[in-house]
């Protein structure tokens, strides 16, 4: 029995990528500070997308890069698995840059904490924010929500918030289209 259902389809992920990008470039007037990290794995595939639809819309170049967060996280020690660790690339200075971090979905905050370690290991930016897909935190960054999220999880989306669900976002490659967002059951 699949106990998923589907949040936002491909059509709904685009559209969502399309309204976080305009919000981007009306809340921060000065496009040349703007930056995109996506954080491995998904939110590398989704900051590139939203990378091209800002750039498009701001006619200039936005930087993106990707981040691995593994060895930033505060758990890995922990686990009894070896991380999994995938690349960095970040080919431009964080210095005095809006660095937006992109991910799938931001529950409990702890991956955005290790990616801003991470980003302040590799300068001094001057503001860190936030855009995600789901934001199950549904709060204010101090409280672990993102500044700008495609859909706030109140509990009634995904699941309860503490409950045994967890949203999945499918999304293929940068160059195809992403799949959907739904829930999915720990393994």
């Amino acid at each position: 029995m699949d106990r998923c259902k589907e949040i936002m389809a491909a059509r709904d992920i685009e559209r969502t990528l399309d309204r976080l990008a305009c919000q981007i470039l009306e809340q921060i007037t000065d496009h040349g500070s703007i930056a995109l990290v996506g954080i491995q794995r998904r939110g590398a595939d989704l900051a590139c997308r939203l990378c091209g639809l800002l750039s498009a819309r701001a006619r200039a170049d936005i930087p993106c890069g990707e981040l691995d967060i593994n060895l930033y996280r505060d758990d890995w020690t922990s686990s009894t698995a070896t991380p999994n660790i995938n690349a960095t690339r970040i080919d431009f200075s964080v210095e005095d840059k809006t660095i937006i971090l992109v991910d799938d979905v931001l529950f409990t905050g702890r991956t955005a904490r290790a990616a801003m370690d991470a980003i302040v290991d590799l300068g001094r930016p001057k503001r860190i924010e936030f855009a995600v897909l789901i934001d199950r935190a549904a709060g204010p960054v101090e409280r672990g929500g993102a500044e700008r999220a495609g859909l706030r999880d109140e509990g009634d989306v995904a699941g309860p918030r503490h409950g045994a669900r967890q949203a999945h976002v499918e999304v293929a490659s940068r160059h195809d289209e992403p799949e959907a967002v739904r829930p999915e059951d720990p393994q």
